[in-house]
């Protein structure tokens, strides 16, 4: 069975190994709040805006495709400890909650507009952060709900190689783009999961699967990261769960509850963790 674990959630902004990156725009801040805080039709007011504004920017596609993912993973309860605890869950398609037509379609077109836009770019610039970033960022939320939500996890590997190559390649531009980091710590750690028949026909060049490389990782990120700061703290805790260290979760999740208190799934997780963490569990 694919362990696919905390997967391509991973895949977000970056975090910093060296000077200060600035904030970015406001509204796309702005946007990744309402995210964490589960305010997803606020997120997508938000972000419209921006796009509205800078309609030739391939960012704000891509964390409009970022707002209607979380809104799909929340509606299926995707993102709760169970889920992470059992690759059952992952993989299982029995589940009564299917893909929203409507979500599905509105999500492809926008990570379309973001590629699109983030390679013309490129075309021109090849080492454009912003277009780099943006393009690893669509390439991630294509991972997560590839694997998530369609459960299609064998074909996600081919898109989750891209999304690491764009990673490595913005984080040798720019290595301030911390948040790149989360790519190529959920690699790491994806592929160090993986059966070693599943790694033989798929193979992701310069990646070890080194699981503790690819927690130093996404700690950097839950340090040091912008926009994905955050959902490295969840993937993390999740992650935790999954190696057998309860404290290490509950911190974690302590962090995001005060952090983001209209969250619901985050105090659900945090109650359930002190509740386990008090029975000795």
């Amino acid at each position: 069975m694919l362990k696919l674990c905390v997967t391509a959630i991973f895949l977000a902004p970056f975090a910093s190994s060296g000077a200060e990156k600035p904030a970015g725009p406001p509204l796309v801040s702005e946007a990744f709040h309402k995210m964490y805080s589960s305010d997803f039709l606020g997120a997508q007011t938000v972000i419209g805006r921006y796009v509205s504004e800078q309609p030739n920017d391939p960012l704000g596609y891509a964390v409009r495709a970022s707002a209607l993912l979380f809104s799909e993973l929340d509606r299926m309860g995707i993102l709760e400890s169970e889920f992470f605890e059992s690759d059952n869950r992952i993989s299982d398609s029995r589940k009564k909650l299917r893909p929203d037509k409507l979500t599905h379609d509105d999500f492809y077109a926008a990570i379309e507009k973001a590629e699109a836009l983030s390679q013309a770019i490129l075309d021109k610039k090849p080492n454009d952060p912003n277009a780099l970033f943006s393009k690893c960022l669509a390439l991630g939320e294509t991972v997560d709900y590839m694997a998530l939500v369609e459960k299609k996890q064998i074909a996600s590997l081919s898109v989750n190689k891209r999304a690491y190559r764009e990673a490595k390649h913005l984080l040798q531009v720019d290595p301030s783009f911390t948040d790149a980091y989360l790519t190529t710590g959920f690699t790491e750690y994806l592929v160090g999961t993986l059966p070693l028949v599943v790694r033989w026909f798929v193979k992701f060049d310069d990646v070890q699967g080194n699981k503790e490389q690819g927690f130093e990782n996404l700690r950097m990120v839950a340090t040091n990261g912008n926009y994905l700061k955050p959902l490295a703290k969840i993937l993390l805790a999740a992650g935790y769960l999954r190696e057998k260290k309860p404290v290490e979760s509950q911190k974690l999740l302590a962090e995001l509850a005060r952090e983001f208190p209209t969250n619901r799934l985050i105090r659900n997780e945090l109650a359930k963790m002190n509740a386990r963490l008090k029975s000795g569990g």
